[in-house]
């Protein structure tokens, strides 16, 4: 079997960490493990009676993690799964509380960089784009599903909330037509039909044309967006008082997302102002780190191109 070299730049790393303030003898969970890069990080920032579980639903991922954190294992638990089970898989190693959690919802750059997974525009592969990658991508639910199988409307809308995409109307009926002559099977085929429905203006603009159309089907297909709440509310349920939630994203919608979340347990009373006392008894539940997203340094844009849409937003438990 073909070794697997998993990269992944770990985005803003000396920002999370101090954000984290790891204690020796915490309890931490990388709820997007990835290569590894942030849980390293963590690992060697604990003591024996520390303990780090790293999740991803990439089997790839969670082999090359393996390696590079062979001198931790003993303070590491892997687990193979989606971050969106946290609560059950707390549960299944009987941890009632944790100090602290990272969540990066990048993809990796080993997603994007590997042709075969379908992740990116600029290579042939079949239309796959799941993070958790088993049998064929015409078999599971994929972006092969997605683009040969949802209703024009459909089709338009995800390209429209999760693309952020003007021609989604465009783009939509194009893809319709095509899959009625034959399904359309390969990134490229895909990439180019949305290519050749676009107005010379946006081809002028220096991105790729299908950029947007690919992240919406990436969304839609592993459910981005929709997890991201739940799964916030329940790691700060699980956080100790002074433990703190680490979030990394890369585009708009996920953002807004954290920040409304946020907002939302750090607001205290909901009752009408006109109400003469408290009747909800909501409390707040975390306080705000930063107010603002923390954003990457300088040096780290240099380095990292991939750098430039990240934002690190953090709460700490009350």
């Amino acid at each position: 079997m073909e070794e697997i070299h998993f990269s992944h730049y770990s985005v803003m790393l000396p920002e999370c960490l101090e954000a984290l303030a790891v204690k020796p003898d915490g309890i931490y969970v990388d709820a997007t493990l990835g290569g590894g890069g942030h849980s390293l990080a963590i690992a060697k920032r604990l003591g024996p009676a520390g303990r780090l579980i790293g999740i991803d639903t990439d089997t790839d991922a969670l082999a090359a993690a393996g390696k590079r954190l062979e001198e931790y294992r003993d303070r590491i638990t892997f687990v193979h799964d989606n971050f969106e089970n946290v609560d059950r898989i707390l549960d299944s190693l009987s941890i009632p509380e944790i100090d602290g959690a990272i969540i990066d919802l990048g993809v990796s750059s080993f997603q994007l960089d590997t042709p075969e997974r379908g992740f990116s525009y600029q290579n042939e592969a079949p239309l796959d784009m799941r993070m958790n990658a088993t049998g064929s991508p015409e078999e599971s639910f994929s972006a092969y599903t997605v683009v040969n199988t949802y209703p024009e409307s459909e089709l338009r809308r995800i390209l429209f909330e999760y693309g952020e995409e003007n021609m989604a109307p465009r783009i939509a009926q194009a893809i319709v037509r095509a899959r009625e002559v034959s399904p359309i099977r390969t990134t490229t085929e895909l990439a180019e039909l949305v290519k050749s429905v676009m107005p010379k203006k946006a081809l002028m603009t220096g991105h790729h044309p299908a950029k947007r159309t690919f992240q919406a089907i990436r969304i839609e297909v592993n459910h981005e967006l929709s997890i991201i709440e739940p799964t916030l509310r329940t790691l700060v349920s699980r956080l100790k008082s002074g433990g703190r939630l680490a979030v990394l994203t890369f585009h708009s919608l996920e953002d807004r997302a954290v920040k409304q979340t946020f907002a939302s347990l750090a607001q205290g009373c909901t009752c009408p102002p006109s109400f003469p006392v408290c009747v909800c008894g909501n409390r707040p539940k975390i306080t705000l780190y930063n107010k603002k997203p923390i954003l990457p340094s300088e040096a780290e844009l240099a380095e990292n191109n991939r750098s430039h849409s990240a934002k690190l937003r953090v709460a700490e438990k009350i």
